[in-house]
């Protein structure tokens, strides 16, 4: 542990290995990411984990057909995840696969815990599995589809499956867990997914399969042999494993547990906010605090889909548009928690107007104006007046303002808000027009520049999260030290006199190509 910082502890769902990462598994990283950047750089000591999911049917499936093993399957489909990594500058501290010794050590204890607690019974198993899921479905959920086959809510494909299983008593949890939403509103977020989910546990819980004997591919349960855990029991577990459990006196452990946010996409609410807590409670571990539930994006106003072929790939809008204005467009785009549509029109529109024209060209004029004015150097104020001191109040105010919204991961809010400065920047520059000072009154011009250079200073800090490539460059030009970039360091001012490099624009314009 970092001493006297506090802990936060950020997971990603670990992602399942049968497909290649595409835009839904780079957002629920990107905001992890954005999130433990704003974390790290507030003070806290953070622990953000990502990884994959690489047990079960369908990946077993997936193997033969493959020709492969399922290991060998599972480490060329896993790195690609850990290149989405590298591609897009997530900083994760570490990356967890289920197929490694310290998680199946982890999966046994927890299941033996159940076991002591009474918590787990041999039976049989009789209903709707779809495979492609790897979820159990009531009747009720299903609809028909062509030649007489079930379908999920999901659209998946369901089988009648028969076999011998151990159960996990989810029935006996239903009061509890609602009673353990009430004492802690904030459990789930966004509210619309609070609802759904104890809607749905007050309509009454079933015991939950929790062991399968049709395939080998996974976890075996401990002290029954031709049993292998329930994917959802392995996957879950991964996030206690990656901070030393079952060691629940190691040093991760007691710094990190519980979770500060567990952040999955709103079809996976169901495991984490109903199966999670329970399983946790029953071996005697606290629960996370939050699991947020975030929303799916379309392409072009249509779901996206591999038959549609309007797969939204990250390494090509990274290509086409550029990372930092990828990962802006992600999080301001669309309230977080919302669906989205990813469209052109509106990629562009944010990376021309709200990067190039107002942020990107505000930091350029007035670094051009004090190369060209100043010598090059960070400028000497004079008194301040009435609308200097407003514009550095409104930035000063943003931390507080864009923290809260953070610790709700309500991104969306937070670059509203930053943004706002940077519009009233824009006012200011052109209001107080330092161009036409040079002559009339070059000490005004000077204050009015060092105004403008620390007020982008302060943004350029507060953006760190979002675009951390985009805003190391601002920073250079400012001649800001590298350990002169937390927020800490908002409250100090430029140096009057500090040489500053030659300004280069930040973010160029998109040129759409003629057609």
């Amino acid at each position: 542990m970092t001493a006297g910082k506090p802990a936060y502890y950020i997971t990603t769902p670990i992602y399942y290995v049968n497909d290649d990462p595409h835009i839904g598994h780079a957002y629920t990283t990107l905001a992890c990411d954005v999130l433990a950047r704003f974390k790290r750089l507030d003070g806290f000591n953070v622990r953000f984990l990502t990884g994959t999911d690489e047990h079960g049917q369908k990946v077993e499936k997936s193997a033969a057909a493959a020709g492969v093993d399922p290991q060998a399957f599972t480490d060329k489909v896993s790195q690609n995840f850990r290149a989405l990594s590298d591609l897009l500058n997530f900083s994760n501290d570490d990356f967890i696969r289920t197929t490694e010794a310290r998680h199946k050590e982890a999966c046994r204890s927890l299941w033996k815990k159940l076991v002591d607690a009474g918590d787990i019974y041999l039976g049989t198993y009789a209903g709707w599995y779809a495979v492609r899921d790897e979820a159990f479905y009531a009747e009720s959920e299903l609809e028909d589809g062509p030649d007489g086959k079930k379908i999920a809510p999901s659209g998946a494909e369901c089988e009648w499956v028969e076999e011998e299983s151990y159960f996990f008593r989810l029935e006996a949890w239903g009061e509890r867990l609602l009673a353990f939403y009430e004492a802690n509103p904030d459990f789930i977020l966004p509210a619309s997914r609070r609802n759904e989910v104890i809607s749905f546990v007050k309509g009454g819980l079933k015991d939950l399969s929790i062991s399968r004997t049709t395939f080998n591919w996974g976890i075996p349960v401990p002290d029954a042999p031709g049993h292998i855990m329930y994917v959802w029991l392995d996957a879950l577990t991964n996030y206690i494993t990656a901070v030393g459990y079952p060691d629940e006196s190691s040093e991760d452990f007691t710094t990190f547990w519980p979770a500060d946010v567990h952040m999955v996409g709103k079809d996976i609410l169901r495991f984490h906010a109903v199966y999670w807590p329970a399983f946790l409670m029953a071996a005697g571990v606290a629960p996370p605090k939050r699991v947020y539930a975030h929303g799916w994006w379309t392409n072009e106003g249509q779901k996206i889909s591999k038959s549609l072929g309007n797969v939204i790939v990250p390494s090509e809008i990274v290509a086409t548009y550029g990372l930092d204005q990828v990962r802006y467009f992600l999080l301001r785009e669309v309230p977080f928690g919302n669906d989205g549509d990813f469209s052109r029109k509106a990629m562009v529109g944010r990376m021309n107007y709200d990067l190039a024209n107002q942020f990107g060209n505000l930091a350029h004029r007035v670094l051009s104006l004090i190369a060209k004015n100043c010598e090059g150097k960070v400028p000497q104020p004079q008194a301040l007046q009435a609308q200097d001191e407003a514009l550095f109040e409104a930035v000063a105010g943003l931390l507080d303002k864009v923290r809260a919204d953070f610790d709700r991961q309500q991104f969306h809010n937070a670059l509203t808000k930053v943004w706002e400065v940077v519009s009233a920047a824009n006012r200011y520059i052109d209001q107080e027009a330092p161009w036409k000072l040079k002559k009339s009154d070059p000490e005004r011009m000077a204050t009015v520049l060092y105004v403008l250079a620390d007020t982008i200073r302060q943004l350029a800090i507060l953006t760190q999260p979002v675009m951390p490539d985009a805003t190391a460059s601002m920073l250079d030009q400012l001649s800001v030290a590298p350990d002169a970039r937390d927020f800490t360091a908002l409250d100090a001012r430029l140096a009057a006199g500090t040489p500053l490099p030659m300004s280069e624009p930040v973010f160029a314009k998109f040129v759409e190509e003629d057609v």
